[in-house]
């Protein structure tokens, strides 16, 4: 549990630079879209970053109060461009249960 209150403590103290590293870009998709209903936002996250971290950064940039984080890890397809094989890039995502009431309007610009 000290761990935990570590982590917190590091990413309390963070820049805003720090903050928008962690938490790259929404997620606009139908489902992203259908989870807004139950008060909840997907983000594009840094491959390292920490439920810990992404609460605190979510909480610092849009002003708002976080339940809870799940996160997965979307792998990489392999795909071929002009004949060539290649890997796109892992994914990680960010679910964001937010508190009851409280709404991230993503169409909004950021101060």
């Amino acid at each position: 549990m000290t761990n935990v209150l570590a982590i917190r403590k590091k990413a309390e103290k963070m820049s805003r630079e720090a903050l928008y590293d962690i938490v790259r870009a929404p997620l606009i998709t139908e489902k992203a879209t259908a989870m807004s209903e139950k008060n909840q936002v997907a983000f594009k996250v840094a491959i390292s970053a920490t439920k810990p971290e992404i609460k605190v950064a979510v909480e610092a940039l849009f002003g708002v109060k976080v339940v809870s984080v799940c996160t997965l890890v979307q792998k990489g397809k392999a795909k071929r461009f002009k004949g060539r094989a290649g890997q796109r890039s892992d994914i990680k995502k960010a679910f964001v249960q937010l508190a009851e009431g409280q709404s991230i309007d993503l169409t909004a610009k950021l101060a």
